[in-house]
């Protein structure tokens, strides 16, 4: 006996309407990841343009920047970079370099001694119970809301009393205070460091500086490594405070140093004009900001990781 084979042919038929179904179904969340996928890629040109704007002006003369033939979004034909960042090098008796070597200290100096305090005080405000816990924390929180700038005039009486304006540690000192890095140091803490865990240690016969140190601080490297970031970003891009502390030109970060050169440049007649060192120096005074993010990132990643772990 032989069988017929429409059966076959009308079950290929159901089938393949099924998956055109399917594929009817898909379509609705395929429009929405290719939308996503539009927005992220305008929100990455938006934000990537200016960065791509500063290694072009970067690499053009004074004259290129004003009268190129590339545009204001290409290069010129005459590629000046190397040649800029030589002048940074000599201009004024090198004092670029003096600037950049003072961003370094403020950024680091003020960065690292915030995040060692904001690391201490998130851990005792998460894990230990004292008087007027509530009340501190309260005040500390109140203070993330009130803006740098608005501080920078009473802190700047307050050195001038002390006899430490036009000094590194006006800059340094005020650095080291980081409300919202004890607010994120003490989140972090209260969810990834188990009371239990710390109890456990304490039984073993561990004491509070050696369960600090062994059992807690590596738990909070990616809280650590982010009030890290934040707060040498945060130094490095201070701009107010030094303009109101320092008067001293070899004592300016790059950031203040580089706006007396964009006044003196607007000021100056065409012999004067420095725009090429100006869009240059700018350009390399974010290289460092970019080499700490890309040397950091696996501390995140690892963070992720360990956390997806619990």
């Amino acid at each position: 006996m032989t069988t017929s084979p429409v059966p076959l042919v009308d079950n290929a038929i159901t089938a393949s309407g099924r998956r055109k179904k399917k594929r009817a179904v898909a379509q609705p969340g395929e429009r929405k990841s290719i939308g996503m996928h539009l927005l992220l890629a305008i929100a990455a040109i938006y934000f990537l343009l200016p960065i791509w704007w500063l290694v072009v002006a970067g690499s053009k003369t004074t004259q290129g920047l004003f009268t190129g033939t590339g545009g204001p979004l290409w290069f010129d034909k005459n590629f000046a970079l190397f040649d800029n960042i030589a002048q940074l090098a000599t201009y004024n008796s090198g004092i670029y370099l003096r600037w950049m070597g003072n961003s370094f200290l403020y950024a680091f100096a003020g960065g690292f001694g915030a995040t060692i305090l904001a690391v201490l005080a998130g851990y005792a405000f998460a894990k230990y119970r004292f008087r007027g816990r509530t009340v501190t924390f309260m005040i500390l929180l109140a203070s993330v809301m009130v803006p740098m700038t608005a501080l920078v005039i009473p802190t700047y009486v307050l050195f001038n009393n002390l006899g430490l304006t036009n000094t590194v540690w006006s800059v340094i000192l005020p650095s080291l205070l980081s409300p919202f890095g004890v607010y994120l140091m003490r989140v972090y803490i209260q969810d990834a460091i188990p009371d239990e865990l710390l109890d456990a240690a304490r039984v073993d016969g561990s004491g509070e500086f050696r369960t600090f140190a062994t059992i807690a601080l590596p738990l909070m490297r990616p809280a650590i490594v982010t009030v890290l970031l934040l707060s040498v970003v945060g130094g490095w891009n201070n701009y107010f405070l030094p303009l109101a502390m320092l008067s001293d030109q070899t004592l300016l970060p790059v950031t203040v140093g580089l706006n007396n050169w964009q006044v003196q440049s607007n000021s100056a007649t065409a012999g004067g004009l420095i725009w090429n060192l100006v869009t240059a120096g700018s350009l390399v005074s974010v290289i460092p900001l970019i080499i700490a993010f890309l040397m950091l990132q696996k501390y995140w990643q690892g963070g992720l990781s360990m956390g997806s772990l619990k």
